[in-house]
């Protein structure tokens, strides 16, 4: 997958700077490492009579996807096998990443083994298998149509958002 491109998201109200003003649009690598190592996020889905739903969730980035796991019967999932898309957000709230992205419940057994390892090693459990049944939990791979990020000590200079130009809509 390529690495997206970066601007300056328009922000009317907020004093933010041109792209080559503050301290400059932001590398990929600053939020790709922050989605990499937060612990916690917060989800966002869709209700079918559209009130937004908002939840904590573990997840772990890899592949330039976030992936977590979830009841079949949790709001959330339902939600989603609904149509609803997504929205993540880090839990630095003072550096934050927010992403935005389109969804798919993931099936394919090496894939679910590999998102269970990395899930495990990143939060130092032991889950086995049912984690991942897809009788009972849905693995859910979040591919981002765009990543936004700022940071604290430069909030009208550093806003970035960075976009994909490979197809995704």
């Amino acid at each position: 997958m390529s690495e997206p491109a970066a601007d300056r998201p328009h922000m009317p109200g907020y004093g933010t700077l041109p792209a080559d003003k503050g301290s400059g649009l932001l590398p990929w690598s600053w939020a790709s490492e922050r989605l990499r190592s937060s612990r916690n996020y917060w989800l966002t889905t869709v209700q079918p009579n559209r009130r937004p739903h908002v939840m904590p969730v573990w997840a772990v980035w890899q592949d330039s996807t976030l992936w977590f796991s979830s009841g079949l019967r949790s709001r959330k999932v339902r939600n989603i096998l609904a149509g609803s898309d997504v929205s993540i957000a880090t839990e630095d709230a003072l550096n934050p990443v927010v992403l935005e992205g389109t969804v798919r419940i993931e099936t394919e057994n090496a894939s679910l083994l590999r998102f269970l390892e990395v899930m495990n090693a990143k939060y130092g459990t032991s889950y086995g298998p049912e984690l991942v049944d897809p009788a009972t939990n849905a693995t859910v791979e979040v591919t981002p149509r765009w990543v936004f990020g700022l940071t604290e000590d430069d909030f009208s200079g550093s806003p970035t958002r960075w976009t994909w130009h490979d197809g995704r809509s």
